[in-house]
């Protein structure tokens, strides 16, 4: 299975081999883990990486429900969807960005951004659609105090953990992805960045049971997030496209204040209200003054940030496109202003040389010898 053509071959356990062959060893260590399953010695080893650990069977009045809960065993699922998202992204790569990169010439930097915004697209669209889904399927929308209501969400269902086991699978995944896409360094750190507080958020809404609302902000978040890299490309493949830069900053600012409003909301007036306000790791109950406090803190410091970013964003923009009206004007002033050129005498009618005022000049008469 080749994901990548290669045009040279390099020494084996070499750098640039690595790089070049690392979707094909992955998906190596991918067919040696579905082969542990056909075998009675390896397979309960084998299920760990592929399935959902730590499941409870509970009885309803709709009959037996499978609900899970976390813990140390969700590392061995991670990393193989770790290992899945890898080979995804090689693929996408390969069977998409390739084909459009090399019908639009680009330059070095901007085919690294395109690649970038045409990954992270695919990802957000995919994501948005999921998280909405599953809570629209747990009736958080014509419910919203089920967000909040019987806390801590320590059980949850096969697709709500799915979810955010795949989601850290795909954030950890982007690490080592800034290695294989050979990322400049200058761009290493705006990256590391959003990977980092993705990561943060994730693993804080799965760890303290507040996964109703990491969904709810994940999917707004991803949303805004696919229209603005959706922006990005349709800038490279013509620059003139910018009007959907508009529509991604209406949606930012709508985003930032949904979020806060539930973080308040939750944080606020659920949690706050609640019974059980004592710190019991066995339960998973974190709803204490502190970690709700501590919390929403780093919450909305982080919006803040975005927030100022963004303003930074659209006033260096704004500033661009003075500069370039400005250009364009002054162009224009020179064009309209030129002089023509003209005859010294003055001009030509009906044959006749006429002066500027409108005579015709006279001719000088020539003495006779």
């Amino acid at each position: 299975m080749a994901f990548r053509r290669r045009n040279k071959s390099y020494p084996f356990f070499s750098q640039e081999f690595l790089i070049q062959n690392h979707a094909d060893i992955v998906f190596s260590l991918v067919i040696f883990v579905l082969i542990g399953l056909m075998f009675e010695a390896t397979a309960k080893t084998a299920i760990l990486f592929i399935q959902p650990q730590y499941n409870v069977t509970t009885l309803t009045p709709d009959g037996e429900v499978t609900l899970y809960h976390y813990g140390w065993k969700d590392c061995a699922t991670i990393l193989f969807y770790f290992f899945i998202t890898i080979i995804l992204h090689a693929l996408v790569q390969e069977y998409l960005l390739d084909k459009i990169n090399r019908r639009l010439h680009l330059s070095k930097s901007k085919n690294t951004k395109f690649n970038e915004s045409g990954q992270l697209c695919v990802f957000y669209l995919v994501s948005s659609v999921w998280s909405f889904y599953v809570v629209i399927t747990e009736g958080y929308v014509l419910h919203p105090n089920r967000v909040w209501e019987n806390y801590p969400h320590a059980h949850l269902r096969f697709q709500v953990k799915f979810f955010y086991l795949t989601q850290l699978a795909y954030w950890l995944h982007a690490l080592p992805e800034l290695y294989f896409q050979k990322v400049r360094k200058e761009e290493i750190s705006r990256q590391l960045q959003y990977i980092g507080l993705y990561l943060s958020h994730i693993l804080a809404a799965y760890v303290l049971n507040l996964t109703p609302l990491g969904l709810l902000l994940l999917g707004l978040q991803y949303l805004t997030e696919m229209v603005f890299h959706t922006a990005r490309l349709f800038y490279f493949t013509d620059e003139n496209n910018q009007k959907l830069f508009d529509v991604w900053a209406v949606s930012f600012v709508t985003t930032r204040m949904w979020t806060l409003t539930l973080m308040f909301l939750v944080f606020g007036f659920g949690l706050a209200r609640s019974d059980n306000q004592v710190l019991d790791w066995e339960t998973g109950n974190f709803n204490t003054v502190l970690i709700r406090m501590t919390f929403l803190l780093l919450v909305c410091t982080t919006q803040s940030w975005l927030l100022w970013k963004f303003i930074r964003f659209q006033l260096r923009r704004w500033r661009e496109f003075r500069h370039e009206q400005a250009v364009r004007k002054k162009a224009a002033t020179k064009q309209a202003i030129r002089p023509m050129k003209r005859d010294s005498l003055g001009h030509y009618e009906n044959g006749v040389l006429k002066a500027e005022n409108g005579t015709s000049p006279r001719i000088k008469k020539l003495k006779s010898h």
